[in-house]
């Protein structure tokens, strides 16, 4: 069986570049409403702009994940806690807005049936819950990271330790985790999903492609950063309708505000369309200014 393969089309170095914060416009989309966020506040609009419901909360709403009628927010706190800034999360009835639960987690994700999962990393703690629709807590695992809904619930770990335990993982019920290939970034960004199920994982500036049984390749070694600099890089994955997009924005190690963007077009080939003439499935590249 074939595997993903990927062809250089450009790549630049730029000075300038800070990495953005969340993109502007609704936290989420479902059925024809939005679901709206600002600091102290969450609203619902519906197809027509008109505000279904607004409400009050403690923090900066930050994400939004929506299930059979019912909305997680999370947020980020006004104030610093143990676990960083990470601050209530939410659930929500989606119609009217009323608070089902208030609940602890800085990462989520939808599954079907009005459940969620969310997680927490830090001071002992590294854990992912299941919650179901009425707050319920119904499973735990020792696990967390960017979640991936599809072939079960899979997880890329980011557990922020020097050096990294973090893998690409699958949660299984009963907390049980299968726990698949270990990666070196122990903040790898959130990973592009295919539709194959295949997961694209920038991993310390090596694209590497894992499959729905966490079987792991390696499709370029864009700019494999050593361990005493990966803390200054931050990535990111973007796919367009032709093409794959990798940036990966270097902060300067002395001079604050003062960033390098390292940006990446990647042609995407499909297995099916890896024939002779295609490149090998690593692939190297030089950097160049």
């Amino acid at each position: 069986m074939g595997s993903w393969r990927v062809t250089v089309i450009d790549h630049h170095r730029r000075s300038g570049g800070r990495p953005q914060g969340r993109p502007a416009g609704p936290l989420a989309r479902r059925d024809g409403l939005e679901v709206h966020g600002r600091p102290g506040e969450i609203s619902c609009v519906d197809a027509t702009g008109l505000v279904r419901w607004r409400r009050p909360c403690a923090g900066r709403p930050n994400a939004a994940h929506v299930s059979s009628g019912r909305v997680l927010v999370t947020t980020d706190s006004f104030d610093h806690t143990a676990w960083g800034h990470p601050g209530p999360a939410l659930l929500l009835d989606l119609v009217d807005g009323t608070q089902v639960a208030a609940l602890r987690g800085e990462r989520a994700a939808a599954l079907g049936g009005g459940r969620f999962v969310l997680g927490l990393e830090g001071h002992g703690t590294f854990h992912t819950w299941a919650h179901d629709r009425d707050g319920t807590l119904v499973d735990t695992w020792r696990s967390f990271g960017h979640y991936v809904v599809g072939s079960g619930l899979r997880v890329v770990e980011t557990d922020r330790r020097h050096p990294t335990a973090s893998r690409v993982a699958r949660l299984l019920p009963g907390g049980l985790v299968e726990r698949g290939p270990l990666l070196t970034d122990p903040q790898a960004p959130e990973p592009l999903v295919l539709d194959d199920g295949t997961l694209l994982v920038l991993d310390a500036g090596v694209l590497r492609a894992v499959g729905r049984d966490l079987d792991d390749t390696v499709l370029a070694e864009l700019h494999p950063l050593p361990a005493d600099r990966r803390h200054r890089f931050t990535g990111a994955l973007h796919r367009t309708a032709d093409r794959l997009d990798v940036t990966l924005v270097e902060r300067h190690p002395t001079r604050m505000g003062a960033y390098t963007t390292h940006a990446w077009a990647l042609a995407l080939h499909r297995p099916d369309q890896a024939g002779s003439t295609g490149p090998s499935p690593q692939v190297s590249i030089p950097q160049r200014n």
